[in-house]
């Protein structure tokens, strides 16, 4: 027989393998036969080891097993290619069945060797040994780069493992093998037809001598990427039980995979693996990834390997921990993890859940949060509001996510979001309690800021800025979001811009046509860049683009396609008001459901007035007039920009109103670092 430490001989170079003492046992030729029909019915090989009769040479040839009824054993070779070497110069050694941390080492009696394959009498008696090995997993159909300084060989990858891999690779005119120097690190590229896989550094390891055709074993150099910009305030990582489990079919090696997570968040999870059985490399994007947690809650996502850890333990084994981020997900099934998490971690948190609309309306009047004067704006539509509302907070749609703090039977605070712009959500409606809780508003604030920094780099979220109108002289907004754009010191950042707020009635009038050099008509992208020009002249803030009024501006149908799917409303218009066809206002007209901002300025007009020379008042009324008329209500919100114009033209304006801008991509990590550290000292003052 074979004792273990001779069977490294046979083993493919690069895998590496530990056998432990006392780790070989015989077994009989019942379960050798099971062995081998196990493998023929997951349709995998086993080796068929040679030995040259003259040289220190070892041939194995890769074989696919028969059927096995009793001792009589045929395999077919997997590729006739291989079947290259003089095996009449040859002895026949053994076989090796590789499953799992298990190895079968057979000596049966060789009848016959063909070009297609052989057949054997199997032995009474054979030994299986036990040993610890980083698995090789054969590959079919991934195409390999291997790229370095300016050089390009490319090929396929032949078999894969989390710790190293070979691909083959072809040499041609203008592509030589002469140009990759093994000493310098290369650059790897794994794809398929559905797009790339994975890309990083390694290292060769060794290659052959092929002069058409050349393999190279590679090992990757780094264990930790980066993906996403550095976050000052991580993700708060949490252990649920039960434990969930990540499901997902390896994209290189086309097996299944199930792993137990360690830890999860709204950013990603970490996951342990065997080191003997590991499939996750750093860099690796997996297309379709399913967590599940038992029975039950269960989410589909893309996800990408950030790092793998290998722990040494005192005993002499060791444990891999692998951790990976969310690309993207179906953004009402993120809500759900996300409410899952915030839930767990607080039991008076709530993201998202079906709400008592009853209770929330309540809730809305006693705390002052609709006051009489809003309520005399919405009360002649409290049917169909209540009617949108029970949508909203009931049905968690995609364009709109929603935080309550709920104690005592009582709902204490309250925020909420709305994707109003494609790229923009909007935060409104902050409400609270503070005859019964000194801490639910800001509780409902820390949850908002948790939900955009575990949002907003999946595309699925559509969430590069964030906006909140706010009254100037209300002092809670104003502190939190004044302070927010000086310390972030950047307009492109964090910007403020403020607007006149007036009601508009309706007239009922006909005669709707401009008089002499006065036109409107249909924005277009160059009257809109001209509008970005003199914002940026006036302002320089953000604005604009969080507005999707910039003159690169995507348009809104695919959100408008959205609302209306979802069963709500959602229009916008752009139109410029031109004297002797000089730029001199644009206007946009917001139309959606009346209330779905209960200051309704998601249904609003909105006037930027670019010229105030020879502007008249009268002209903005006839605008107005003419405009409004796509409207169901007699009396509409305009918000007038800037300032400075209502007051020279005597616009009877009722209010101001700020809008506050994020750039969440460049800027969260400053703002969510802030308002922690806001929070934090509130509470501890509430103590």
């Amino acid at each position: 027989m074979e004792s273990a430490r001779k069977i490294l001989q046979f083993i493919r170079p690069g895998t590496i393998i530990e056998f432990s003492e006392g780790s070989e046992k015989e077994i009989g030729l019942y379960k050798l036969i099971n062995r081998l029909n196990f493998t023929n019915f997951q349709e995998d090989s086993i080796l068929v080891n040679f030995r040259h009769s003259k040289y220190p040479r070892t041939v194995s040839l890769e074989a696919n097993p028969l059927p096995c009824v009793n001792n009589k054993f045929e395999c077919r070779w997997t590729d006739t290619r291989e079947f290259q070497p003089n095996l009449s110069a040859c002895i026949f050694e053994n076989i090796f069945i590789l499953d799992g941390q298990r190895l079968v080492v057979a000596v049966p009696e060789l009848i016959t060797l063909g070009d297609r394959g052989a057949v054997f009498l199997l032995p009474e008696k054979c030994i299986e040994v036990n040993y610890r090995k980083t698995r090789r997993h054969a590959c079919e159909d991934i195409r390999a780069d291997l790229l370095q300084n300016g050089a390009r060989l490319q090929g396929k990858l032949l078999d894969f493992s989390a710790v190293s891999f070979r691909i083959e690779t072809e040499s041609s005119p203008t592509q030589t093998f002469h140009w990759i120097n093994t000493e310098v690190p290369v650059q790897v590229v794994f794809s398929d037809d559905s797009g790339t896989i994975y890309s990083g550094e390694c290292r060769i390891l060794s290659q052959n001598l092929g002069q058409m055709n050349r393999v190279y074993v590679l090992e990757p150099m780094h264990s930790q990427m980066q993906r996403f910009k550095a976050k000052e305030l991580r993700s708060f990582r949490q252990e649920l039980l039960p434990l969930p489990n990540a499901m997902f079919q390896h994209p290189l090696i086309r097996k299944t995979v199930d792993l137990k997570v360690i830890d999860i968040s709204g950013s990603g999870f970490s996951v342990h693996e065997e080191p003997e059985l590991s499939v996750l490399l750093p860099g690796m994007i997996i297309p379709d990834l399913e967590l599940k947690i038992a029975n039950g809650f269960t989410m589909s996502c893309m996800a990408q390997v950030i790092y793998r850890q290998v722990k040494r333990h005192e005993d002499g084994s060791s444990s891999v921990k692998c951790g990976l981020s969310f690309l993207d997900m179906d953004i009402r099934e993120h809500v759900n993890l996300l409410s899952l998490l915030y839930l767990a971690r607080d039991k008076n948190s709530y993201m998202s859940s079906k709400v008592n609309t009853e209770e929330l309306w309540q809730f809305f009047f006693e705390t002052g949060f609709i006051y009489p004067e809003k309520y005399a704006f919405v009360q002649a539509n409290k049917g169909r509001l209540k009617e949108m509302y029970d949508r909203l907070y009931t049905q968690n749609p995609s364009i709109a996510r929603h935080f309550i703090y709920h104690e005592r039977g009582a709902i204490l605070g309250h925020m909420a979001m709305l994707r109003f712009y494609e790229k923009t959500w909007l935060v409104h409606h902050h409400a609270a309690n503070r005859t019964q809780s000194t801490t639910a508003g800001l509780v409902v604030l820390n949850q908002l800021a948790t939900s955009i920094n575990d949002s907003y780099n999946l595309y699925s979220a559509h969430m590069n800025y964030v906006i909140c109108y706010y009254r100037p002289e209300n002092r809670f907004p104003n502190r939190v979001f004044g302070t927010a754009v000086k310390i972030i010191n950047d307009k492109k950042g964090c910007s403020i811009d403020t607007f006149a707020y007036l009601h508009y009635q309706r007239a009922l009038a006909d005669d709707w046509n401009f008089a002499g050099p006065w036109e409107l008509t249909r924005s277009s992208a160059e009257e809109l860049f001209e509008l970005e020009s003199f914002y940026e002249q006036e302002s320089g803030g953000l604005m604009l683009h969080a507005l999707s009024l910039g003159g690169d501006a995507a348009d809104c149908d695919n959100l408008a396609n959205e609302y209306q799917r979802l069963g709500f409303t959602m229009k916008r218009h752009s139109y410029t008001l031109k004297k002797h066809g000089v730029v001199k206002a644009v206007v946009t007209v917001n139309i959606s459901d009346i209330g779905l901002n209960l200051s309704d300025l998601t249904n609003c007009i909105q006037v930027i007035i670019l010229d105030q020379e020879q502007f008249p008042k009268e002209i903005v009324y006839l605008m107005l007039s003419i405009l409004t008329h796509k409207y169901e209500q007699t009396e509409i919100p305009v918000l007038v920009y800037p300032v400075s114009y209502a007051e020279s033209a005597n616009l009877p304006y009722s209010k101001k109103y700020s809008l506050w801008a994020l750039n969440i991509q460049d800027n969260a990590p400053h703002f969510l670092k802030y308002l922690a550290d806001l929070i934090s000292r509130n509470r501890s003052k509430k103590q």
